[in-house]
């Protein structure tokens, strides 16, 4: 248990990990409970908690049995909402007499475009021109998975609130990947295309579980393309609703209009997409701070702006930054000591929480900030070479060292917790 050992040295007094969907259920509802992995997630709980440390804990984040996709194609079938609250009960029943916040899906806007409309994530589904998939529809099959991830979502809500609730008394929501969008211009065009932007990618998902329907600007542009709620559904979606929502936030980006106006091919400049450019430049102007990693440029104000909007758009529901953070790309003649001495990392986070801390002033109901990541990791297409690590691990001898962020960011804790600001925030 060193990582927890690490988590102390900190001063962090939560820590947010996910459950492996194929760890506790290897094939699915109809394959059996592994009891090792059982075994496996209560021992953590069990550590976290001897430690002073609260467990947020993630149903599902990306990964599932791949029998599921075998029999049914996944996120494409409605069985998959079924499936998918079968995870949930035996979570719940198994590990909520400890865990008291639950989180259901981990940004599935995020997941579904890189699985479903981009093809690169699996299971690697996509048509043209967004990608050279051997299978898949990047004009239909988003919307169908996401739909099919909304009502899953409720399910498990359904499910914790009429069992479990009363008598664990925890909380469970939603985390969905946010980045700030920017007109590119003054003009309503850009205007508007920004909010289609918006429409297109987080509150593609928080409108239905707050509101229980897609945005307006999601159902003009796709019309049939976008499924339908059916009453039942739409009843269920407004009755048992997230007690918060999470967001993982990195970014922000200038966006451009393509849908009246001239716009070049690019990310997000199609019909499935909203017809809303994203840019990083306007011109010789950055949207931030340009780093290693193409998509991620540093604009603290731009977090600032998307927590009004969040808090603007969903009043009175408590959100939790459940990701934030700034990864550095290893390259051949990276250093150990260059990895070591992230100025970069420090510059970023600092940055970001005076901005959380101005967005709380302006009235945003935020309740915790969590640092993404305790540990360099393994990054999706990335793999091992893009650091977030507060912590810094020889992936040959698996030793972890702190790195210059992880001494700042205790400093940080440690003063917070003294002035008694901030001392529900990770």
């Amino acid at each position: 248990m060193e990582d927890i050992q690490s988590m102390k040295y900190l001063g962090v007094n939560s820590y947010r990990f996910s459950i492996s969907w194929a760890r506790v259920l290897r094939k699915g509802r109809l394959g059996g409970l592994n009891h090792l992995g059982i075994k496996h997630y209560n021992r953590l709980i069990d550590a976290l908690i001897r430690n002073g440390i609260t467990p947020f804990v993630t149903l599902n984040h990306f990964d599932y049995p791949q029998e599921l996709e075998n029999q049914f194609k996944s996120w494409l079938s409605p069985e998959m909402q079924r499936e998918f609250g079968y995870l949930a009960d035996t979570c719940f029943k198994h590990f909520g007499d400890r865990v008291k916040h639950w989180i259901t899906i981990n940004e599935p806007n995020q997941q579904i475009i890189l699985s479903y409309l981009k093809g690169l994530f699996p299971p690697n589904r996509c048509s043209m021109p967004f990608g050279n998939c051997s299978q898949g529809n990047s004009e239909t099959e988003p919307f169908i998975a996401a739909h099919n991830t909304i009502l899953a979502h409720a399910k498990a809500v359904q499910i914790y609130q009429t069992k479990y609730k009363k008598k664990q008394k925890g909380s469970i929501g939603i985390v969905v990947q946010t980045s700030w969008f920017e007109p590119i211009s003054n003009s309503n065009a850009d205007k508007n295309a920004a909010e289609r932007a918006q429409s297109f990618y987080s509150n593609w998902i928080l409108d239905p579980i707050v509101y229980g329907k897609y945005p307006e600007e999601m159902v003009n542009i796709l019309g049939s393309a976008l499924p339908q709620f059916s009453r039942n559904e739409m009843k269920n979606l407004k009755r048992y609703k997230s007690d918060f929502l999470g967001i993982n936030h990195y970014t922000s980006y200038f966006i451009q209009d393509c849908l009246i106006s001239a716009c070049n091919s690019g990310d997000g400049a199609t019909r499935s997409e909203g017809f809303a450019l994203k840019l990083i430049q306007k011109g010789n102007i950055s949207i931030g701070e340009v780093t290693d990693v193409s998509w991620l440029n540093i604009d603290p104000e731009g977090f600032r702006k998307m927590l009004n909007y969040l808090t603007e758009r969903f009043p009175n529901i408590p959100i939790f930054i459940t990701e934030n953070g700034l990864g550095e790309l290893q390259k051949p003649e990276t250093t150990v000591k260059k990895l070591l001495n992230d100025t970069k990392r420090v510059h970023y986070i600092s940055g970001y929480l005076d901005a959380l801390r101005a967005a709380m002033r302006d009235g945003a109901n935020v309740k915790g900030y969590f640092a993404w990541s305790l540990l360099d990791n393994f990054e999706w297409l990335y793999g091992y070479k893009l650091r977030f690590g507060l912590f810094h691990v020889d992936y040959t001898t698996l030793k972890r060292t702190p790195k210059q962020s992880a001494y700042w960011y205790k400093k940080f804790i440690e003063h917070q917790v003294n002035i008694g600001d901030l001392t529900d925030k990770q």
